[in-house]
């Protein structure tokens, strides 16, 4: 029959953590009788017969465990115990106190001056194995609570140069966004576009632009991507190309004809195409709502198609203004989704502003939203200002109703001036 041996749960105990025992007592036999059973448990050991030369070693050399004596010529032990504390180290050292004393008062002296341990003279050698135990469980708690704050702080410190890196990278993509829009405003004869762009983090999901649309006409878009941030932003970024462009061949809102003119299609078939091209080209959980308008500048004549996006505020040359549109599903919803456009007429001096959920949406300090009543009445206080004023007074006031200049939405808005 074959033997089994069982193995031990640990096959060796943790190694110690106490490099160096310092031993301080001006009794030079109470010093070879500790020392001789420290070195036999393996131990390094120093020894010096007063504190002051035990704080010089301590200042030179890092000594893990010390064990000295209450009564000392000169400075005594609970003296130097509390020399020893205030000494700067970058790790905890072990202080036992030898002490003839059993007085409470006494014990809770030593306590408050940093002792961790007491033994009673004459001492026991198991008693003070055991004070030595107790020591290094407590070091090598210390030690592991300070590798483990050590793991930390580099963790932060690479967290910290990642998140540095990619802030570096969302301004430039801020930059970059913001280079989308690259005119603010432009005049198309007696009228004038004006845009409104404000991303409520490094990069947003908002969009807003113009492109000219054929013969005496312009085209005005509004988009707003659903979530924040670079996903959306690159939704955006997306978006700008399709419609941006002047060139037929890139924007896919224009065509060119038989006889190579440029000319608009149709809004609802723009935006069914915009349907389709997200469906079929992005794999993803966004959708996006658009207020798409092409306008003819000789007749005044504003054909659009509102796919989830806010009303159009119109405000007439009277300073009265109107919500029109039919709503409508937003683009990347549905892949067979249709789309039906509206019309309205722009008389002289009308203007049309297409802006975001961000503007109607804007919270108060109380929770209140800006809603359509609050639009109207911001755009009837300003019916007087124009152009790119007009839109900075929109910010402005917007600010003043949210009561802070960091607003939790994107904000966005072009405003068509019909001359």
């Amino acid at each position: 029959m074959t033997a089994v041996i069982e193995q031990p749960l640990f096959s060796q105990d943790p190694p110690s953590l106490v490099r160096l025992v310092l031993l301080v007592d001006d009794s030079r036999l109470q010093r070879r009788i500790l020392r001789a059973s420290l070195e036999r448990w393996g131990y390094a050991v120093e020894e010096c017969g007063s504190a002051e030369e035990a704080l010089e070693i301590c200042r030179d050399r890092p000594v893990d465990l010390i064990i000295s004596d209450w009564m000392m010529p000169g400075m005594n032990g609970p003296e130097f115990c509390s020399a020893f504390r205030a000494l700067p180290r970058d790790s905890y050292g072990y202080f036992i106190l030898l002490t003839s004393k059993s007085e409470t008062g006494e014990m809770v002296h030593g306590l408050d001056v940093g002792a961790d341990e007491f033994l009673t003279k004459p001492v026991n050698a198991n008693e003070l194995r055991a004070r030595i135990a107790s020591g290094e469980r407590i070091l090598r708690m210390e030690h592991q609570l300070r590798e483990r704050n050590r793991l930390l702080s580099t963790t932060l410190a690479e967290l910290r140069n990642l998140y540095d890196a990619i802030d570096r990278d969302l301004v430039e993509a801020r930059k970059l966004q913001q280079s989308l829009v690259r005119d603010r405003s432009r005049r198309f004869g007696g009228s004038e576009v004006s845009l409104l762009l404000r991303p409520c983090g490094h990069v947003g999901g908002d969009l807003v632009g113009f492109f000219p649309a054929g013969e005496g006409q312009v085209g005005l878009f509004s988009v707003d991507v659903s979530g924040h941030g670079i996903s959306s932003a690159m939704i955006t970024a997306r978006l700008a190309g399709l419609l941006s462009s002047v060139s037929a061949e890139q924007n896919i809102a224009l065509e060119s004809d038989a006889g190579g003119a440029i000319r608009v299609r149709p809004p609802e078939e723009i935006v069914e195409h915009l349907n389709r091209l997200f469906h079929e080209e992005l794999e993803t959980e966004h959708y996006f709502t658009i207020l798409l308008a092409v306008v003819s500048l000789d007749s005044g004549i504003m054909r659009f198609v509102q796919a989830g996006h806010p009303y159009p505020a119109i405000q007439r040359a009277d300073g009265r203004v109107e919500f029109i549109g039919s709503g409508g599903l937003p683009v990347g919803l549905l892949p067979e989704a249709t789309f039906e456009q509206d019309e309205v007429r722009l008389g002289p001096g009308d203007r049309v502003l297409l802006a975001s959920d961000g503007i109607t949406e804007c919270p108060s300090s109380t929770g209140d939203q800006l809603g359509d009543e609050g639009l109207c009445a911001l755009m009837e206080r300003n019916a007087a200002m124009r152009g790119e004023s007009f839109l900075e007074v929109v910010m402005a006031e917007l600010i003043d109703f949210a009561g802070r200049p960091d607003l939790p939405d994107d904000i966005s808005a072009v405003l068509f001036e019909f001359g």
